[in-house]
């Protein structure tokens, strides 16, 4: 894996976190519990890339992020 791609997945894991916790800050524990899911055991940062697509647009990821945790939530 290149640096640049490295780089790139984490600051989309990144941006999920922050996403999530700004969207449902009453929710911190059921985030936090969401996260720790995507990520799995060695809080892989690559998991959150099942939320990209090839035109790498950040809304589209963030609500695909967001709807994925309602879904979650039941």
């Amino acid at each position: 894996m290149s640096v640049g791609t490295k780089t790139r997945l984490q600051q989309n894991a990144a941006a999920c976190r922050e996403h999530l916790r700004t969207a449902f800050p009453d929710q911190t524990a059921l985030v936090t519990e969401f996260i720790k899911e995507v990520e799995g055991p060695s809080a892989d940062a690559a998991a959150w890339a099942r939320f990209t697509d090839l035109s790498h647009s950040h809304a589209a990821m963030l609500g695909r992020v967001e709807a994925e945790f309602r879904e979650w939530l039941g």
